[in-house]
C-alpha cells in the first residue's frame, strides 16, 4: 500500500499554522512517508514555509460550496496519486467527501459534522482537557509526542529581494503590527489605537512596518494617517509566505488575534497579541516569546464577529499605553 499521506487542511490561516506540529509528529512516525497538503490557494504560501511538507495540492472550493462535480473531479485526480492516509482538519463533511470519493484507505479525523463512515480513524477528545486547537491538531497523528510549537522556516535570500522591491531596510529595529483580522470587527483594536502606538513606536526609533491582506490595506492607510504619516504600508503588498519573511525581520509583532499572530510566533518573533472577543485559551501564540494582553471585561470572549452589546469595551478601552509597554519590553527596550 502506498504510504503517501494527504493532509486536508484548513481554510483559515492560523489553524494551518497551528497545524505544522501534527505535520512534524506525522514526519517523525514515518520519514521515509511524503506528506502532501491539499488547501486554498490564500493557504498555501505559509504551506510552503513547512519542511515536513512534499507537495502542495491547491482546494477550488471557496467557503461553503458544495460542488459535487468538482469534488468528484478532484478526487479523481488524487486517486490517480494512491495515498495510503487522509487526515482530515476541518470538522465538515464537505472537507471528507473528497478522499472518501478518492478511495483514500485510512481517513482519520474527529467525527464532526455526521462523518460516520466518510471518516474510518476516528479520533475523539474531551474538549475541557484538551482546549487549544494544535493540541486537537495533535491528536490525529500517530507516533512520538512533539512539542506543540509551530515552527514556519523563512529564507534569507528572498527576504533580501523583497526588502529591496518594497522599498524599506533594517537600518532601524523593525516593529510590525498586524491591525487586521479576518473573523471580523470584534477582534480588531480601533484605528486610533493603533495610529497612536504607530506613532510612539517611531519617536522611540523603531520603523513601524503595518502588515496585512489587501483587505487591511484601507485600514493600514487609516492607521498611517492617524499616526501623521509615521509607519510603511506593506499591507497588500505581499503574499502570506513573503509577509512570514518580513515578521521574521522584526525586534517585536503587536497584532490582534489573527493569522499573521499566529505566523509572528511561528517564525520566532516576540509577540504581542491582542485578544477582545476571542479566548487566547483556544488558540493563543504558541511561543514562549508571545505575550497576551487583554481587558477582562466581563463579557469577553463572546466569540462573536460583531459586539452584540454594541460597547466593544473589551479593544475600546484597552489602553496604547499599555500595549505600548509591553510591545517595548517585549523588544528588549529598558524602561
Amino acid at each position: 500500500m502506498n504510504d503517501r499521506i494527504l493532509i486536508v487542511g484548513a481554510s483559515w490561516v492560523g489553524d494551518m499554522v497551528m497545524a505544522q506540529p501534527l505535520l512534524a509528529r506525522l514526519r517523525a512516525a514515518a520519514p521515509q512517508s511524503p506528506i502532501d497538503v491539499l488547501a486554498p490557494a490564500w493557504v498555501l504560501p505559509i504551506v510552503r514555509r513547512m519542511p515536513e511538507v512534499a507537495d502542495l495540492v491547491v482546494s477550488p472550493f471557496g467557503h461553503g460550496t458544495l460542488d459535487l462535480r468538482g469534488r468528484w473531479r478532484l478526487a479523481r485526480d488524487l486517486a490517480r496519486r494512491g495515498y495510503g492516509q487522509a487526515v482530515l482538519l476541518p470538522n465538515s463533511i464537505k472537507s471528507a467527501l473528497v478522499p472518501w470519493l478518492a478511495g483514500i484507505p485510512r481517513r482519520t479525523g474527529f467525527l464532526g459534522e455526521h462523518r460516520h463512515g466518510l471518516v474510518n480513524d476516528v479520533r475523539r477528545y474531551d474538549p475541557v482537557a484538551v482546549p487549544r486547537l494544535v493540541d486537537r491538531f495533535l491528536l490525529l497523528g500517530d507516533g512520538p509526542a512533539v512539542e506543540p510549537l509551530p515552527q514556519l522556516v523563512c529564507d534569507p535570500s528572498s527576504r533580501d529581494a523583497l526588502l529591496t522591491r518594497l522599498g524599506v531596510d533594517l537600518a532601524r529595529p523593525v516593529a510590525c503590527l498586524c491591525p487586521g483580522a479576518e473573523y471580523g470587527p470584534a477582534k480588531r483594536w480601533p484605528v486610533r489605537h493603533f495610529g497612536e502606538l504607530v506613532r510612539r513606536l517611531d519617536a522611540a526609533g523603531f520603523a513601524v512596518w503595518l502588515m496585512g491582506s489587501a483587505k487591511d490595506a484601507p485600514v493600514a492607510d487609516e492607521i498611517r494617517a492617524a499616526a501623521g504619516g509615521a509607519g510603511h504600508v506593506l499591507a497588500g503588498r505581499t503574499d502570506l509566505g513573503e509577509a512570514a519573511d518580513l515578521l521574521a525581520c522584526a525586534r517585536v509583532v503587536v497584532s490582534n488575534d489573527s493569522g499573521l499572530m499566529h505566523v509572528a510566533a511561528a517564525v520566532g518573533r516576540p509577540v504581542v497579541a491582542l485578544f477582545g472577543s476571542s479566548s487566547p485559551d483556544y488558540t493563543p501564540p504558541l511561543s514562549p516569546l508571545a505575550r497576551i494582553v487583554r481587558n477582562p471585561v466581563p463579557c469577553s470572549p463572546c466569540f462573536q464577529r460583531v459586539c452584540p452589546l454594541g460597547h466593544f469595551a473589551c479593544l475600546e478601552e484597552l489602553p496604547v499605553g499599555r500595549v505600548l509597554d509591553q510591545t517595548l519590553s517585549a523588544a528588549g527596550v529598558p524602561a
